[in-house]
């Protein structure tokens, strides 16, 4: 009974220590002293314990998503910048935040759009609906913008920017911190805009990607896969249409971006009434890029039978 009572006694007075121990800031470490007594000499010797210190943040880096090109004055800040291919996104959520409350109606994709590349969706909403940011983040861009209007511009964790285009009211200004979900403004329809919708863009370093190929736009709110690859093929217009649904295939590993880089051919024998104009929308090429591939001029006549290698 005795010996337990001195067993208590001890570990409460080395607790009393280790409360009242100092981080020594250069070592990293906690010096504490522990009574210990001898059960020979029945006399208490001090024993000075030292135990080293992890701390949280040596595992957690701190990220500055401001450090490399911020401009709160310039949409587009990274004109001048070369981005690698395939690039590489990581997300840390699995879902995103609706940028609209209701349902979300696309009413126009990503893709090329009368003759021009249309590099966002259009989200239907009725002007004076609130929009919010679908991910954690800062906002960079928070003011009228030629085209698009009123507009906020978010940069996010992962270096992803959201682009939330034609806003009637705009709530938040540069630099604030914003969480999912969080209140960015008022959609409307300032801008070159033939009506009131909410104009989304998701662009990495300039580069514009297709909404659809990072995010689930279904009820669901899921965000395709917390590391993806993407390639020219979800950077270019050109490759898709904009009234459209394209078909996503998301690449999770580098080894299947770099195999999907690989050219795809197929050779298209022309038809009668057939023109590279028709040639070209159906198949989401470019007249030029046909033409290229083709060794032939726009001005060129087509033949019944005649064969055009397309490079996809």
């Amino acid at each position: 009974m005795k010996y337990i009572i001195l067993c208590i006694v001890l570990i409460g007075s080395a607790s009393l220590n280790f409360i009242f121990a100092q981080e020594d800031s250069l070592s990293y470490s906690l010096k504490i002293k522990l009574p210990k007594t001898s059960l020979f000499h029945n006399e208490t010797i001090i024993e000075e314990v030292e135990i080293p210190v992890v701390s949280s943040t040596d595992s957690v880096p701190v990220i500055d998503i401001k450090s490399e090109h911020w401009d709160t004055t310039v949409y587009n800040p990274y004109r001048n910048t070369l981005v690698q291919f395939p690039l590489q996104l990581k997300f840390t959520d699995s879902v995103y935040a609706s940028p609209v409350a209701h349902k979300k109606v696309i009413t126009s994709r990503y893709g090329w759009r009368r003759g021009r590349p249309h590099q966002g969706i259009d989200i239907d909403l009725v002007t004076g609906d609130s929009v919010v940011s679908i991910l954690d983040g800062v906002v960079r861009f928070a003011r009228y913008s030629s085209g698009h209007g009123k507009t906020v511009v978010v940069r996010h964790f992962n270096g992803l920017e959201t682009t939330y285009a034609h806003l009637s009211h705009i709530a938040v200004k540069a630099n604030d911190t914003i969480s999912k979900g969080g209140y960015i403004g008022k959609g409307g329809n300032t801008g070159r805009s033939s009506g009131s919708h909410l104009h989304l863009v998701a662009s990495y370093k300039g580069e514009y990607i297709h909404p659809e190929y990072l995010f689930d736009f279904s009820e669901a709110n899921t965000i395709r896969a917390q590391e993806l690859w993407v390639t020219h093929e979800w950077t270019r217009a050109r490759f898709h249409n904009s009234r459209r649904v394209s078909k996503v295939s998301v690449l999770t590993t580098k080894e299947a971006a770099l195999a999907s880089l690989v050219k795809q051919k197929k050779v298209y024998v022309v038809k009668k009434g057939d023109t590279l104009y028709g040639i070209s929308r159906r198949n989401n090429l470019s007249i030029s890029k046909i033409c290229d591939v083709n060794s032939i001029k726009k001005t060129a006549p087509l033949k019944i039978g005649q064969k055009l290698v397309l490079e996809l």
